[in-house]
């Protein structure tokens, strides 16, 4: 995938073809010198809106072209802390509807 990161934005290389994406949120881990993107072309597969992670590791980022290191997040760890983040936020806000 190519990616290239406007405001809110972020454009990837998706089947062949250039697609926009709503980024959904962007996370900081400098544990692991990281910051995690996830984000969504709003295509819905088995009844949910599609979204992808991704992650910039900042020791290997270019600052002149950050998205040149953007990465797929294979890690079982930080999968999981997004996960439980994400959890989190899905817990407050559906306690905030209530």
């Amino acid at each position: 995938m190519n990616f290239d990161i406007n405001k809110d934005k972020i454009k990837i290389e998706k089947d062949g073809e250039i697609v926009e994406c709503d980024i959904l949120f962007t996370m900081p881990n400098p544990d692991a010198n990281k910051v995690y993107f996830g984000y969504t072309d709003h295509t819905i597969q088995d009844g949910k809106e599609t979204m992808y992670l991704s992650a910039i590791n900042i020791e290997k980022a270019d600052p002149e072209n950050p998205l040149d290191c953007l990465e797929q997040i294979t890690d079982p760890e930080e999968l999981k802390l997004i996960g439980e983040v994400l959890n989190d936020i899905y817990e407050d806000v559906s306690q905030e509807g209530e």
